[in-house]
């Protein structure tokens, strides 16, 4: 695999970097760690040379630490805005994936609209993971896939059956029963819908959500990965279920693909994947589909 680590200076990518060299990666998997040097906001030569220093200590503190876990690491530094840097950056390496940070203040984890971490889940040509924390050490991860059969959900269930997690992790499948009600069916839902139209979409929609999670569990347990498994039937909104499922659960990330079964090819704005990301409580890996 190859990883793009975009560092900071913030506690945010101290807890990625921690996720990257705490984790166990493929042979022959190599992490190519980035900090971005704006420089629109440096006002003389004397400031340039400070700041290109300090991000010089800051890539080569994160190498030598990787180095120090086994995992071959290289460091680049690169002027420029960091949201278009870092997705410009992934491309030019053929990322598989990218790991920020990210920078919420209090409260529920929150990505604010139009920093660094959103714009990469949204430009990125490859999968993204947001680092929240770290998954304590003495146990392994607890991650929540959520799927809904989808080509995206396929390949995020693919992704994690291809890597190595810490022992005695465990995967937790949700997926949700969603009426999918043409334009005509939804003009005519409860209390107006005809019951034997209800009754016949909620078979199909719970049919869809066994068959997304049997789907995965064959992928996951062929890894050798211990699995568990969560229908929900819940008329709350996808992503609500997603992020109270994790919270209740203690999940140390939620992955989740890149588009489900109404999507298109791209994160959009008010996306489940997106809306997951923007408020999860823990680390959020979306992911797409190989290049």
């Amino acid at each position: 695999m190859k990883i793009l680590l975009a560092m900071d200076f913030s506690p945010a990518s101290e807890a990625a970097l921690s996720a990257v060299a705490s984790r166990p990666w493929t042979a022959g998997s190599s992490v190519q760690v980035l900090n971005v040097l704006e420089t629109s906001g440096i006002p003389g030569q004397a400031e340039m040379e400070e700041m290109t220093q300090r991000s010089e200590v800051l890539v080569k503190g994160a190498t030598d630490r990787l180095h120090a876990e086994g995992i071959d690491a290289a460091a680049s530094i690169l002027p420029g805005d960091p949201k278009a840097a870092i997705v410009d950056c992934a491309n030019q390496i053929g990322a598989d994936f990218i790991i920020v940070g990210s920078h919420e203040k209090s409260g529920l984890a929150r990505i604010l609209l139009g920093s660094v971490a959103s714009a990469v889940l949204r430009q990125a040509p490859c999968s993204v993971e947001v680092v929240r924390a770290v998954a304590p050490p003495d146990r392994g991860m607890k991650i929540l896939l959520a799927t809904d059969g989808s080509e995206c959900s396929a390949a995020a269930a693919q992704s994690i059956a291809q890597r190595p997690w810490p022992a005695d992790t465990e995967v937790r499948i949700l997926s949700v029963v969603e009426l999918m009600l043409t334009p005509l069916q939804a003009a005519f839902e409860p209390p107006f819908a005809d019951a034997d139209t209800m009754a016949a979409l909620r078979e199909t929609a719970m049919k869809r959500a066994q068959d997304a999670i049997a789907s995965a569990e064959q992928v996951l347990t062929a890894a050798g990965l211990n699995t568990g498994e969560e229908i929900s039937v819940l008329v709350d909104p996808v992503k609500q279920i997603i992020l109270d499922e994790a919270a209740q659960w203690g999940a140390d990330m939620i992955v989740i693909g890149s588009h489900g079964r109404r999507g298109v090819d791209r994160l959009l704005m008010g996306s489940v994947s997106e809306a997951v990301a923007l408020h999860a409580p823990c680390s959020v890996e979306v992911i797409r589909r190989g290049r």
